[in-house]
């Protein structure tokens, strides 16, 4: 790996929030094949310790990511290396048992924003350059982003983006429903980690990894219904059933007893 690569860091806090981070700050966190397979560690790590509640992900310096390096150097859109994919975060934040949010603290290009919207939510700066630009470089999108981002906005949204590969900013992604919130860019990454830190204090994590899954799911409204059934008798009788109310009656903090690995389907 060069020195200049776009490399993951991670960081737990107390609170139980994990902090990952693209490190590549003098290409705007370029993204590359050994980036992709460190984002995928820092996910199935996050997902395997119960003392990480939730995650964010962002980007350091002025940008999320640029996207894929495109210099000649890296060539990557040439011929394919030997079990390619185009999804190549592996487990990609959608199977992550806990809430992952991205911070989009910048520009968010290409794969930038295609790994972002495998996350659960996502906070933008509102100037923030976006785009999924392949379809102008080529190729098409990539990280199931054709899911994704169609499961996350609808179809007319989705050809609009994926389709032109026009560019936009962070206040029209969340006037479009691509994010949540757009926020001032100095703000982005401290709303999420606030967020984080809420969920991390507040919420059940069977009960998130549960949610997340059926959320995430493909299953029709029944099936989901009948999924939900079976994860209510699952919890109800259980401990945590019994702490959240009394919780909210003592007005304290919940002291949960379950764990997110305690659900099946690990990352």
């Amino acid at each position: 790996m060069s020195n200049d690569a776009t490399t993951i860091a991670l960081d737990v806090d107390d609170s139980g929030v994990a902090l990952i981070t693209l490190d590549g700050q003098e290409r705007l966190n370029a993204f590359s094949p050994d980036t992709a397979r460190e984002l995928g560690d820092a996910y199935r790590r996050c997902d395997a310790d119960d003392a990480v509640r939730a995650v964010v992900v962002t980007g350091a310096g002025r940008a999320f990511c640029a996207g894929a390096d495109m210099t000649a150097a890296a060539a990557a859109f040439e011929s394919p290396q030997e079990g390619f994919s185009a999804s190549p975060i592996q487990p990609p934040a959608w199977r992550v048992r806990k809430l992952v949010i991205a911070a989009i603290n910048g520009p968010a290009i290409g794969i930038g924003l295609t790994l972002a919207l495998q996350c659960d939510v996502r906070l933008v700066a509102d100037d923030a350059k976006l785009a999924i630009p392949q379809v102008r470089r080529g190729m098409i999108g990539d990280c199931a982003v054709h899911y994704t981002l169609k499961r996350a906005v609808g179809l007319a949204v989705a050809a609009d983006v994926l389709l032109t590969g026009r560019g936009f900013t962070g206040a029209e992604a969340a006037a479009l429903g691509i994010a949540s919130r757009a926020l001032p860019a100095h703000e982005v990454l401290p709303a999420a980690l606030e967020l984080a830190r809420d969920v991390a204090r507040s919420a059940n994590p069977a009960s998130v990894a549960y949610s997340k899954r059926l959320l995430w799911s493909e299953i029709d409204a029944d099936a989901v219904a009948a999924e939900e059934t079976t994860v209510h008798l699952k919890l109800m009788g259980g401990p945590d059933a019994a702490e959240g109310p009394a919780a909210w009656r003592e007005n304290r903090p919940p002291v949960w007893k379950s764990r997110a690995g305690e659900t099946g389907d690990p990352a």
